[in-house]
């Protein structure tokens, strides 16, 4: 392994560690010539297909690429570095387990818009309309129509009769029913309603 600062190849291994994942080793070295430090990851090599682009070439499938995506849709997002690489890990893995030989570029990017959208919805709409290019503010909206009606429907909710009491605190205290708060209720005929 030759250094990264003076590109000497005397180089020694100072410690070893298992990667999180299992999958790999994490390695520290020392430069015996101008003793820089610096780390190293050890994987194993598996078998993962070929990406077949819009344009019809083929690339190697590249996890710095997903990577890379991830970081900036998730730029200035409270996602941190571990997250991020759990992403790329499970994707990677996802595209291992299938066997292809050959998965589409679009395939890859609709795995990390699902997974995005699980773990923070703004770097999914970012994500989002980069890689779909949105053509006009419609599809841009659609997007975020789609993703608040999933929201709502995997929303938790509460027993009904503790509802009001936890959404406005006038409710806790018997005050100003919904009716009275959106139209209706005891003071409507005195408004007009």
């Amino acid at each position: 392994m030759n250094c990264p600062k003076c590109r000497s190849g005397e180089t020694r291994v100072i410690d070893s560690r298992e990667g999180a994942d299992g999958r790999s080793v994490r390695r520290r070295r020392e430069c015996e010539g101008c003793q820089f430090r610096f780390t190293t990851f050890e994987r194993i090599e598996e078998s993962l297909p070929l990406v077949v682009k819009k344009d019809g070439t083929r690339e190697a499938f590249d996890r710095n690429k997903i990577l890379s995506g991830l970081r900036k849709a998730c730029e200035k997002r409270p996602v941190n570095v571990d997250q991020m690489e759990a992403v790329t890990r499970d994707i990677e893995t996802v595209f291992i387990e299938s066997g292809e030989k050959e998965v589409s570029s679009e395939a890859i990017g609709e795995i990390v818009i699902d997974r995005l959208q699980g773990l923070d919805q703004v770097a999914y709409i970012r994500f989002a309309s980069v890689y779909r290019a949105f053509s006009d503010v419609s599809q841009f909206i659609d997007t975020l129509k789609s993703l608040v009606s999933t929201t709502e429907a995997t929303a938790p909710t509460l027993p009904k009769g503790n509802r009001g009491a936890l959404s406005d605190p006038r409710k806790a205290s018997g005050k100003n029913t919904q009716q009275d708060l959106f139209g209706g209720g005891r003071n409507a005929a005195k408004r007009g309603k």
